[in-house]
């Protein structure tokens, strides 16, 4: 695993989304982007909507934001943070160069 290299980042179609999401709600929620212990192969990502907390790094863009705390953090250094629609379902995800296997849910990673 890198040193913190670069922060992740997050392309214009999953800022995209999050807005389209945001527009639905009465207070607009950042998008939080977690590792987590466990999954099929060691670790999972954990993303759902949720507030800022002191210690994350904040990713902004036209008001909408994304968090990754200080302990993903390393996890996630140079990642892409995307969102994707394809046949199966849309989802947000994650292209993470740290990780050397994944499973085929996408979801759970080693490194």
């Amino acid at each position: 695993m890198k040193d913190f290299a670069l922060p992740p980042k997050v392309t214009d179609r999953a800022f995209a989304r999050l807005a389209e999401i945001n527009d639905g709600l009465d207070a607009p929620q950042a998008l939080r982007v977690a590792v987590e212990g466990g999954g099929c192969s060691g670790f999972q990502y954990d993303i759902r909507l949720d507030e800022p907390a002191e210690d994350d790094l904040v990713v902004e863009k036209d008001g909408q934001r994304v968090l990754i705390d200080s302990v993903s953090l390393p996890f996630l250094a140079d990642a892409v943070i995307d969102f994707t629609e394809e046949l199966i379902g849309a989802r947000f995800t994650v292209d993470n160069p740290n990780a050397t296997s994944s499973c085929g849910c996408g979801t759970s990673f080693s490194i």
